[in-house]
C-alpha cells in the first residue's frame, strides 16, 4: 500500500485485508463491511463515515489516508453527451476518464497510469512519458466520481486510458477486485474490458487470474516492420510474440479477443495490411475493432480515407474475420483521452 505521511491508503484495501486491520484494532466482524461500503460510495472524509463511532473514525484518520480526485476541467459533448473529465490528483498530477452513452449502458473509460512510457507513435497519451503508476484507489476513484458527478450510473468499464494497464498489473488487478465486490460496485467481470499494448508476459498473468474480463489488443499493424515504427512495444515483443500469448490467453480463458487496430493513412491501411492481417488472425475467433485515428497535433499520421477503411473491411469480411468500426464519440470535445492533460501540462 502507498503511504502519506506515514498514514496508508485504506481504499486499496481489498475486504479481507480491510477486516484483518479492523480485527487487529479491537473492533467487530460488520464494522468492515461498513468502512467498505462508505469507501466506495466517494467520501472525502473518515467524519463522513456517519454509523461508525467517533472515536473509531479519529483512529481511522490517524492510520490511513482517503485518495479523491478533483474535477480539474469536464467537458460534455453537445452531440451525444459524452462527458471527458480531466482529474487532478491530491499530488497534484493529472489523469482522464470519459463516460460515453450506450444503449446497453453507460461505460467509464480509466487511466491506469498518470502518463504512459510506450511511445506509441499515435497517441497523445504517452507524449512526455510515464510520471508514476496509479494505486487501486485512484483507478477505482475515476469510477466513483465519475457516477458521482454526471448522475450516471456505470454499468461498464474499459481500462483504455492513459497507461499501459499491464505495466501496472497489481493494482490493475487489485482495482478489478474492488470494483468487482458485491459489497462495493459490483460491476462484473464481464462488463469489464482491459486494454494493453501488448505484453506479452503480462498476457500470461492475466491469463493465469482467468478473471473473465473481455481483454482487447491495440495490434495496430499485423507486419514487424509497420508494427515497430508506430509501436516500440514491438520491439521487445514482436507480432509472433504477441500473437502466441494470446492464442494461449484464449486456450487459458475461453474468451475471444478484440484486436484494435487504428486506421493510419498510408501506414497500416493498405489492401497489404489488410491481407497479412486476415492472414494472422485466421481461426483464431477473434474481432477486429477499427478505429478512425483520433488526429494528434504533435503527430504527422493522419486517418485513413472513407475509400482505404471501406476497402480494409471488405478485404477482412471476404476472408471471415469478424470487423466492426469503433463509433466516434465526443468529436466536439477531443473525447479520446490524453489530449486534456496534455493541454494542461503544457500550461
Amino acid at each position: 500500500m502507498t503511504e502519506n505521511n506515514g498514514r496508508a491508503d485504506i481504499k486499496s484495501m481489498l475486504p479481507g485485508e480491510l477486516s484483518k486491520v479492523l480485527s487487529d484494532m479491537g473492533e467487530p466482524a460488520f464494522r468492515a463491511k461498513q468502512v467498505f461500503k462508505w469507501l466506495s460510495s466517494g467520501v472525502s472524509s473518515f467524519d463522513e463515515m456517519s454509523n461508525l463511532p467517533k472515536s473509531l473514525r479519529e483512529r481511522l484518520a490517524e492510520r490511513f489516508y482517503l485518495t479523491y480526485p478533483y474535477v480539474e476541467r469536464k467537458q460534455v459533448s453537445a452531440s451525444d453527451g459524452t462527458v471527458k473529465y480531466l482529474w487532478r490528483l491530491l499530488d497534484g498530477n493529472h489523469v482522464e476518464s470519459v463516460v460515453m452513452r450506450y444503449e446497453h449502458g453507460n461505460t467509464v473509460c480509466v487511466s491506469s497510469e498518470v502518463g504512459c512510457p510506450m511511445g506509441c507513435a499515435f497517441c497523445a497519451s504517452t507524449i512526455g512519458g510515464k510520471v508514476r503508476n496509479l494505486s487501486a484507489s485512484e483507478i477505482l476513484d475515476q469510477v466513483i466520481f465519475a457516477q458521482l458527478d454526471s448522475g450516471l450510473h456505470i454499468s461498464n468499464i474499459v481500462l483504455m486510458g492513459i497507461g499501459e494497464p499491464l505495466d501496472n498489473f497489481d493494482n490493475v488487478v487489485r482495482f478489478l477486485r474492488l470494483v468487482n465486490d458485491p459489497e462495493g460496485m459490483n460491476i462484473g467481470m464481464r462488463h469489464i474490458s482491459l486494454s494493453t499494448c501488448g505484453l506479452a508476459e503480462g498476457i500470461d498473468k492475466l491469463a493465469e487470474l482467468d478473471l473473465q474480463l473481455t481483454l482487447s489488443v491495440s495490434l495496430h499493424a499485423p507486419d514487424n516492420e509497420t508494427r515497430g515504427r508506430i509501436m516500440p512495444v514491438n520491439r521487445a515483443y514482436d507480432v509472433d510474440t504477441l500473437l502466441a500469448a494470446c492464442g494461449r490467453y484464449f486456450r487459458r480463458t475461453g474468451r475471444r479477443i478484440s484486436y484494435e487496430y487504428a486506421m493510419i493513412r498510408d501506414v497500416n491501411d493498405t489492401p497489404y495490411h489488410a491481407s497479412l492481417l486476415a492472414d494472422r488472425l485466421a481461426g483464431s475467433g477473434s474481432h477486429v475493432n477499427l478505429i478512425p485515428l483520433n488526429e494528434v497535433p504533435e503527430s504527422r499520421l493522419r486517418p485513413s480515407t472513407p475509400e482505404a477503411m471501406r476497402s480494409f473491411i471488405g478485404i477482412l469480411e471476404k476472408r471471415g474475420i469478424n470487423v466492426t468500426v469503433r463509433r466516434k464519440l465526443g468529436p466536439d470535445i477531443e473525447a479520446s483521452c490524453g489530449q486534456l492533460r496534455r493541454e494542461r501540462e503544457k500550461n
